[in-house]
């Protein structure tokens, strides 16, 4: 695609990122004079970029094809000898559609967020890292090179980390954010190194340069490439191995969890692999690995998602399987790039939906997050029991709601990359697809249904409209996105230039509307089974972990995901380190030590023969004269 410089309109791209770059700045900045109108200020910030956006979008879709990639260049960044890296800003269709997410729906969680912190007496500190967040995130997307999309990255993660840690008086949040950060960190030295590698092989590291030369670097290098950025993905993306950090981010406020699950931080891997297509088009082992990552991902996130019942962390395993989906979709490579960004884009209002509904019931619940103290909400708090059922039948992939035209899209391109693999590949999106709709419907019986079991002293109530309003327009968007998105070709044609034909032009494998009923059948039984299980009135809600067996037990601890890269990852470094510590000090300073012991030793006994008396000296020089003629004697004679 050719990149067009930017002029009229498009020159006011930069304005995306500097309206919640100024909120950030003057909140964190500003002191306590901002406390009171701090917060308002900081989110009109992010709507200021939303119109913006909005009225960008609309100009780029008047332009023709050829002309829907604009690079804003702001000045030059970096130029030694040859090396010429540019601040530039690119839009173009992909970036679009994530600029709109992002500043669409970060705009409706700080709304939310009004009422949700209106008693936190950080709250201005809130605001201004929910705009630096949502800056960082724009920078990353919008970036007209890896160096740029880097600098977002690491402001993405910064971010992440200062808002999981928010409430740091409380342990477990300053432990979950320091897991996000050393984890991220593994990914971000894959990033790192893949760009490194770009430049040793081209010398450039912006999109026109390293596309326009990917077909003169051989193929090692060129699947290295791909695979390092991959690694980048998952751990930005928490996708397995990298996916421990992401259910332990729920330990930050609600809203941060809706911004990170939603809009901004984990998306960041799958707009990754997508920009990166050339790479990946010409790496197909690369994309495999993608693809296993994606359903290994998909199936893990679904199966822990059921055992546990804090309704956040189910939530957060639900977005490492539902992120997953979308992994498996751009491992398939031309035939799934646009649908990847679809159920993305769908995604964001739903999960959105979901996180802010569940800090909304934990609002009424005084902060309680365990479904089993729960039920019979929906009588008490009919707004968020509507727009969380719109979440639930959207991820579910009910008929007509956005995750029925999206996932099933993702499962239809699963089976048709043909082969065995693809039958796999399939039939692994499909029991994800059962297994999502189990444990969300557990989810919706246990905390809207059945008997009260609240907490006594409890007495829940519905939230304020600052909350509910964003709420709605969320679930909306659950309801009915995902149509409009594939509505006469939407943005899988929208995405065309950049990502190539998508699925639609493909040879399917499976009949659609076969694979449609077969889909609606497996979610059919796992809703079923959820009932069955926890549903009917004669079942009691244990107030303990059932005792079910060691499958129970694997699911209610990750399924030894944490205890399995403590025991890769954690314990051979603390070893190693361990080890080099006693070298260093054994050996390296054990062997400067007792050299200068040594030196220090020998100079103190040489110097007691300087005691200053001339007897001593004559004495000294008698004997030395007496040694030295023996030996000349002993060689003359001897």
């Amino acid at each position: 695609m050719t990149y067009t410089a930017a002029s009229g309109l498009f020159a006011a791209t930069w304005l995306l990122l500097l309206f919640p770059l100024v909120g950030a700045a003057l909140l964190l900045l500003g002191g306590k004079a901002l406390d009171r109108a701090g917060y308002q200020f900081a989110t009109l910030m992010p709507i200021a970029s939303f119109v913006l956006a909005v009225v960008l979008f609309f100009h780029l879709k008047s332009q023709p094809t050829s002309g829907r990639a604009v690079d804003d260049h702001l000045y030059s960044w970096i130029a030694v000898g040859g090396f010429h890296v540019s601040a530039g800003l690119l839009l173009d269709p992909l970036s679009m559609i994530f600029v709109l997410l992002i500043t669409g729906v970060g705009s409706l969680i700080h709304i939310y967020s009004i009422g949700y912190m209106a008693h936190d007496p950080g709250r201005r500190r809130f605001f201004g890292y929910l705009n630096l967040f949502v800056a960082a995130m724009l920078l990353l997307v919008l970036a007209d090179s890896y160096l740029g999309l880097y600098v977002g990255w690491e402001g993405v993660g910064l971010a992440s980390y200062l808002l999981i840690a928010f409430w740091q008086y409380k342990p477990a949040a300053g432990t979950a954010a320091k897991k996000a950060f050393v984890m991220n960190r593994v990914g971000d030295v894959g990033l790192s190194l893949a760009i490194m590698l770009m430049f040793a092989t081209l010398d450039k590291v912006d999109y026109a340069g390293v596309f326009g030369g990917v077909h003169h670097i051989g193929h090692a290098d060129l699947t290295a490439i791909a695979l390092l950025l991959l690694l980048g993905a998952c751990g930005k993306s928490g996708q397995v191995p990298l996916q421990g950090w992401l259910p332990d981010a729920m330990e930050g406020p609600t809203p941060v969890s809706a911004l990170i699950h939603a809009a901004t931080m984990v998306t960041a891997g799958v707009y990754l692999i997508a920009r990166s297509a050339p790479i990946f088009d010409l790496a197909p082992e690369a994309r495999l690995v993608v693809t296993i990552v994606g359903a290994v991902t998909l199936l893990f996130g679904a199966a822990v998602g059921c055992a546990y019942d804090d309704i956040k962390k189910v939530l957060a395993y639900s977005t490492v399987s539902q992120i997953g989906y979308m992994f498996l979709a751009v491992g398939l490579g031309p035939a799934g790039y646009a649908i990847a960004i679809i159920h993305l884009v769908a995604h964001g209002f739903f999960k959105a939906t979901m996180f802010l509904g569940a800090g909304s019931v934990m609002h009424a619940m005084d902060d309680q997050v365990d479904m089993r103290r729960f039920g019979g909400l929906r009588s008490v708090m009919p707004v968020t029991f509507a727009t969380f059922l719109m979440g639930y039948l959207a991820i579910i992939g009910f008929p007509l709601w956005s995750g029925f035209w999206t996932k099933d899209k993702i499962i239809e391109a699963s089976f048709d990359k043909g082969g065995t693999s693809g039958y796999i590949l399939g039939i692994c999106a499909l029991l994800g697809a059962g297994v999502t709709a189990f444990y969300m419907t557990r989810l919706m019986i246990l905390t809207f249904f059945g008997k009260r079991r609240w907490t006594e002293g409890v007495h829940p109530h519905e939230s304020p409209v600052s909350m509910t309003a964003p709420m709605i327009v969320l679930a909306i968007g659950s309801a009915v996105g995902g149509f409009l998105l594939i509505l006469n070709g939407g943005v899988q044609h929208w995405l065309t230039p950049v990502l190539g034909k998508s699925a639609e032009e493909g040879v399917h494998t499976v009949n659609g509307t076969v694979l449609t009923i077969i889909t609606l059948l497996v979610v059919a039984g796992g809703m079923s089974g959820a009932y069955v299980a926890f549903g009917r009135p004669t079942v009691r809600i244990p107030w303990t972990p059932p005792q079910a067996g060691a499958v129970v037990t694997a699911a209610r601890r990750n399924l030894y995901g944490d205890a399995f890269n403590e025991a890769v990852f954690m314990r051979p470094g603390q070893y190693l380190t361990r080890f080099l510590v006693f070298v260093d000090g054994r050996g390296v300073d054990g062997a400067v030590g007792g050299l200068a012991a040594l030196v220090g030793g020998t100079s103190g006994r040489m110097r007691r023969a300087q005691n200053g008396f001339v007897r001593s000296y004559a004495l000294s020089m008698s004997l030395g004269a007496v040694a030295l003629v023996g030996a000349l004697l002993l060689v003359r004679f001897g």
